[in-house]
C-alpha cells in the first residue's frame, strides 16, 4: 500500500508541478519513448541475469505491494515457541521433541503458533537445527558455523533480485538518453520543417531523458531499497533462532536463552522482558 501511495506522490509532484508551471501535460505523453526505454530495459535485464536471478526477481516483485509480515507479534510468537520447545527439552529430555521436529504440522507445540509455522523458511531452519541437536553429535561451535553458512546463503539468494533491480534502475537514465538521442536524430533529419514543428520534435526527444530519470529514481530504484529492507527483516528471524538455540546448547535455561534471542531483534519490534514473559504464559 505504501508503494502505491509513494508512486502516486511522485506522479502528483512531478506532473502536478509541471502543470502548475504552465506546461502542457499532453507534450509528455510519448508512448514511443516509453517503448524504447522499456523495451531496452527489458532486453538488458534478460541479457544481464541468469534464469535463476530472473525467476527470483519476478517472484519477489509481488511482495513489495505487501506490508511486512515480521511484526512484533510474530517475533513474540517465535520466541514463545522456542521457549516451549526448550522448556520441554529441559523437563523431559532432548528425545521428547523428536516427533515435534519431524512432524511440525501435527505437533501440538507448533500448532499453538500458526504465524510462525506459516513461514516455511523459518520453520525449516528451526526444525533442521533442532533435529541436529536431537540426533547429531555436533557441538555448539560446529552448529554455529553451520548456521552462519546457511544464513549467509539465505542472504546471498535474497540479494539476487535486489542487485538485478538496482542495476536496472541505474541503467534507466542511460536508456532515456538513448531515446532522446533517437529523437534528436529524427529532428535533425527533419530540418526542412518550420521552426515551430522542429521545436515540438526537440521537446518530444527531451521527454526520453525525463522519463528515464523519473523511472530510475522515482520507480525502479526505490524497489531495490525496499527489497533490501525486507531481506534484513527475514534474516533477523533466523538470527533470533540461531542465538536462542546456541544459548541453550551452551547450558542456559530456556528463559535466558530466549532473552538472548530477544536482544538481537530490532528495537522497533523488540518486546520488553515483561511483555514477552506475559505472552509466553498466555500461550501455555
Amino acid at each position: 500500500m505504501l508503494v502505491i501511495l509513494g508512486y502516486l506522490i511522485v506522479l502528483a509532484s512531478v506532473f502536478g508541478g509541471f502543470a502548475l508551471a504552465g506546461g502542457h501535460l499532453s507534450a509528455l505523453l510519448q508512448p514511443i519513448e516509453l517503448l524504447m526505454i522499456g523495451g531496452a530495459a527489458a532486453g538488458a535485464f534478460l541479457v544481464g541475469n541468469t534464469g535463476k536471478a530472473i525467476k527470483a526477481t519476478l517472484k519477489s516483485l509481488p511482495s513489495v505491494l505487501k506490508g511486512t509480515k515480521y511484526s512484533k507479534a510474530v517475533y513474540m510468537d517465535l520466541m514463545a515457541l522456542l521457549y516451549d520447545i526448550l522448556a520441554k527439552v529441559r523437563k523431559e529430555g532432548l528425545m521428547t521433541i523428536e516427533d515435534d521436529v519431524e512432524n511440525p504440522a501435527q505437533s501440538p507445540v507448533f500448532a499453538r503458533y500458526p504465524r510462525v509455522v506459516a513461514d516455511h523458511h523459518v520453520l525449516e531452519f528451526m526444525t533442521d537445527y533442532l533435529r541436529l541437536m536431537v540426533g547429531g553429535n555436533l557441538n555448539a561451535f560446529e552448529i554455529e558455523n553451520l548456521m552462519d553458512n546457511e544464513i549467509g546463503t539465505h542472504h546471498q539468494e535474497g540479494e539476487l533480485p535486489i542487485h538485478s533491480i538496482a542495476k536496472l534502475g541505474d541503467a534507466m537514465p542511460a536508456f532515456g538518453i538513448v531515446a532522446a538521442v533517437m529523437g534528436v536524430v529524427h529532428t535533425m533529419a527533419s530540418v526542412g520543417l518550420p521552426p515551430a514543428e522542429l521545436g515540438l520534435l526537440i521537446a518530444h526527444a527531451l521527454v526520453g531523458t525525463f522519463l528515464g530519470i523519473l523511472l530510475a529514481y522515482g520507480f525502479v530504484g526505490p524497489l531495490a531499497s525496499l527489497l533490501e529492507q525486507k531481506l534484513g527483516e527475514s534474516t533477523k528471524m533466523l538470527e533470533c533462532i540461531k542465538v536462542t538455540l546456541l544459548a541453550s546448547l551452551n547450558g542456559y535455561s530456556p528463559a535466558l536463552a530466549v532473552e538472548f534471542g530477544r536482544k538481537v531483534l530490532y528495537s522497533s519490534e523488540r518486546p520488553s522482558f515483561l511483555e514477552l514473559e506475559r505472552h509466553v504464559k498466555q500461550k501455555k
